[in-house]
C-alpha cells in the first residue's frame, strides 16, 4: 500500500513504520555474520546489567525485582525504536537518585503510595519524551553546558557513595540530605558490623581488582556471585548480614495513584527535570559511540526512543531510565553489532529471573552497595575539572559551583541550579557581547576593528560600529550605552553613526523601542542613526504592516553595504551640506545609487 505524504512523495506503510521503529528495518537487514558476535556481546551486557539493575533498586528504594524488570523491558523497547546500535539502556545512578529525592518526601513513609507515585513518575517521564521527540525537540541535550553536567554528575556520585558506605560498613543513617548523611557516616563508624565490613570491603576491593585487571569480564556480576557464596556457605545471615531477602518474579497489581492537581504539577515537574537530565546524559553516550563507530543517531528519534523505554517500563511497574554508559561500554567492546546484543540481554535476565529465584534472596546488600559505589565512582570527572580550571576559571568555578548546589540543597534543588546556571551563563555571554569600530586597513578589503588592528583607519565625523550579538531586552540598553560612550569620547565630533547589523539576527520590541528612543537622541545632537547590512527577515518578528511602514520610514537610513554607506557619507561631507540624509533625500537625486558595490 502508497500511502501519499506531504511532500508528495509515496511512501509503503513499511516505509513508515520504519521510520516510527527504525529496529525494524535493521532486523529486515540483519546479517548472520553479526550474531555470533551479538550473541556474545548480550550475555556480557546481561552478566553486568542484572547486578546493576538490583543495585539501583536500593536507591529507589523498591524491592529488587522492581529493578530488575527497569534492566529488561526498556532493552527491549530502545531495540525496536532507538537509532543507535551500540546503546544499551537501563537505571542510571542520576536518574535513580532524583527519583527518590522526588517521591520520599511526597509518600511520607506509605511504601503502597510511593510505588503507585514511581508508576505515574515514570509514565510522564515516558510521555514527556514522547511529546519532546515528535516536537522535534531534541536540541534540549544540548541546553546543559558540558561543566555544569560534569558538575551535576560529580555531586550525584559524591551523593550516591556517601549514602552507600554506611551498608558497606553494615549500620544505617537517618536523613537523606547530603550533610546529614555525612554526618551519620562519620558519626556512625562506631557502630559498624564487623562481618559486613569484612564482605564489603572485600567485594568491593575484589570489584576494583577486576575492572582494572580483567576489564573485558563482568565484575559486578562475579561480585553479586561471590557474595551469594559467601552468604549462603558461612551463614553469614545468622550473624547479622543483611540480604535482599526473598525474590518474587511476579509483580504487585498494576496501579496509579489519585493525584491532587498540586500533586500532579510536582509529579509533572520532577517528570521534566528527570527528562532533561536523562536524556543529556543518554544521548551524550550515544553520540559518542555513534561517533566511534562512525555513524550518526537521531536525537528526536532517541527522545521517542527514550520515552518507549520508560513507558515499557512503567507498564512493568519500574522506575525512569536512560542510556547506560557502562553497559553500552560492555556491548561496544565485545564487538556487539546491532540492537539484536539488547533483545539477548533481556532474555538472559529473563531466564535468569525464572530460574535462580532462590539463590537472589541470597544477595548481600554489602555487595550492592560495592556494585553502586564503583559505578558512582566512574561517574567523577576529575579530568574534566582539571581541564576546566587550566582552561577556563569561569566555567569551572560553575561546574564546582553545580557540584555543591547538588550536596548542599539537594538533588532536585540541584537540577534547578544547573539550569540555572545555565541561562545565567548564557546571558552572561549575550548580555554584554563583543562590540567593534570599524576602520579601513589600506591594501585590505573590508572594515576590521580597531581593537583588533589599530591601524586602520576611519573616516573624521563617521563612527561605523558592530554588535557581535542580536539585540534584545537584556542587553538592549548595553547596545544603547555603548554608542553614547563611543560618540561621546570620539576624538572628532560625530555626525553620522552607522550600525553594522550583519551580525544582528534576532530582535524584540524592547530594542525598537531603545534603538528609536536612541535615534532620537542622536538626531537632537545632529547626528544620523544609520544601519547597513541588515538581515530582512528580521522583520518576521512583527506584523508585517507595520515592518513594512517602519522600513519606508526608514529607507533613508538603510544601506546594503558598509561602503555605500561611507560614500553616501562622504558625497554629503563633499558636498559640504548639512542637512540630515532624509531632507536630502527630498530635495536631490535618491541615495545608494552605488548600492551594488561590496563591502
Amino acid at each position: 500500500m502508497i500511502v501519499e505524504t506531504e511532500q508528495g512523495k509515496g511512501k509503503t506503510l513499511w516505509d513508515i513504520a520504519c521510520s516510527i521503529a527504525p529496529g525494524l528495518k535493521n532486523l529486515s537487514q540483519y546479517e548472520r555474520s553479526w550474531f555470533n558476535h551479538d550473541l556474545a556481546a548480550g550475555l556480557s551486557v546481561a552478566a553486568i546489567a542484572l547486578p546493576v539493575g538490583i543495585a539501583y533498586s536500593e536507591l529507589v528504594e523498591v524491592p529488587a525485582i522492581i529493578g530488575m524488570y527497569s534492566a529488561i523491558f526498556p532493552l527491549l523497547a530502545y531495540a525496536l525504536f532507538g537509532s543507535s546500535r551500540q546503546l544499551m539502556t537501563g537505571p542510571d545512578a542520576a536518574t535513580c537518585i532524583l527519583v527518590a529525592a522526588a517521591l520520599v518526601p511526597m509518600a511520607a513513609g506509605d511504601t503502597d503510595r510511593y510505588m503507585a507515585l514511581m508508576v505515574a513518575l515514570t509514565l510522564m517521564t515516558g510521555v514527556l519524551y514522547v511529546l519532546a521527540g515528535f516536537a522535534r525537540l531534541g536540541f534540549i541535550a544540548n541546553f546543559l553546558s558540558q561543566p555544569i553536567l560534569a558538575g551535576f554528575l560529580n555531586g550525584i556520585a559524591l551523593y550516591v557513595i556517601v549514602g552507600q558506605l554506611p551498608k558497606l560498613f553494615g549500620f544505617s543513617v537517618d536523613g537523606s540530605g547530603f550533610p546529614q548523611q555525612l554526618m551519620g557516616l562519620v558519626m556512625g563508624l562506631e557502630q559498624s558490623h564487623i562481618p559486613t565490613l569484612v564482605l564489603g570491603v572485600s567485594l568491593l576491593v575484589t570489584m576494583i581488582l577486576l575492572r582494572r585487571i580483567l576489564p573485558r569480564i563482568p565484575a559486578a556480576l562475579i561480585v553479586v556471585i561471590l557474595g551469594i557464596v559467601a552468604v549462603m556457605s558461612l551463614d553469614l545471615q545468622k550473624q547479622g548480614v543483611a540480604v535482599i531477602g526473598q525474590v518474587s518474579a511476579i509483580l504487585p497489581s498494576f496501579q496509579l495513584p489519585h493525584l491532587s492537581l498540586w500533586e500532579f504539577g510536582t509529579l509533572l515537574l520532577d517528570a521534566a527535570a528527570i527528562v532533561l537530565i536523562s536524556f543529556t546524559s543518554g544521548v551524550l553516550t550515544a553520540k559518542s559511540f555513534a561517533r566511534r563507530n562512525r555513524y550518526e543517531i537521531n536525537p528526536n528519534q532517541e527522545l521517542r526512543a527514550f520515552g518507549a523505554c520508560n513507558i515499557a517500563t512503567g507498564l512493568a511497574q519500574g522506575f525512569p531510565v536512560t542510556g547506560a554508559d557502562s553497559r553500552t561500554a560492555v556491548n561496544d567492546a565485545m564487538g556487539g553489532k546491532t540492537q539484536l546484543v539488547g533483545v539477548v540481554a533481556a532474555g538472559t535476565m529473563l531466564l535468569i529471573i525464572l530460574v535462580f529465584t532462590e539463590q537472589l534472596a541470597f544477595v548481600p546488600n554489602a555487595a550492592l552497595a560495592a556494585v553502586i559505589i564503583v559505578s558512582a565512582v566512574g561517574l567523577v570527572d576529575v579530568a574534566a575539572l582539571r581541564d576546566l580550571y587550566e582552561i577556563s576559571h569561569r566555567e569551572f568555578a560553575i561546574s564546582f559551583g553545580t557540584t555543591l548546589g547538588v550536596l548542599v540543597f539537594g538533588v532536585l534543588p540541584g537540577v534547578i541550579m544547573a539550569v540555572l546556571l545555565s541561562l545565567l551563563w548564557l546571558l552572561s555571554i549575550t548580555s554584554r557581547p563583543h562590540d567593534a569600530v570599524l576602520g579601513r586597513i589600506p591594501g585590505m578589503k573590508g572594515f576590521h576593528d580597531l581593537a583588533d588592528y589599530p591601524e586602520a583607519e576611519t573616516v573624521p565625523g563617521l563612527v561605523l560600529y558592530r554588535f557581535d550579538s542580536n539585540v534584545v531586552f537584556y542587553n538592549a540598553d548595553y547596545f544603547r550605552e555603548r554608542i553614547r560612550e563611543i560618540v561621546t569620547t570620539s576624538e572628532t565630533p560625530v555626525q553620522w553613526v552607522v550600525l553594522d547589523a550583519s551580525s544582528i539576527n534576532v530582535v524584540d520590541a524592547t530594542a525598537i523601542q531603545k534603538a528609536d528612543e536612541l535615534k532620537q537622541e542622536l538626531a537632537d545632537n545632529g547626528i544620523v542613526f544609520a544601519i547597513a547590512r541588515g538581515k530582512p527577515h528580521i522583520g518576521n518578528f512583527f506584523k508585517s504592516a507595520w515592518w513594512d511602514q517602519r522600513r519606508e520610514e526608514r529607507e533613508a537610513y538603510t544601506f546594503i553595504t558598509l561602503k555605500s554607506a561611507v560614500q553616501a557619507f562622504n558625497k554629503m561631507v563633499a558636498d559640504g551640506n548639512t542637512k540630515t540624509l532624509s531632507e536630502k533625500s527630498q530635495t536631490t537625486e535618491p541615495k545608494n545609487a552605488d548600492q551594488a558595490g561590496s563591502q
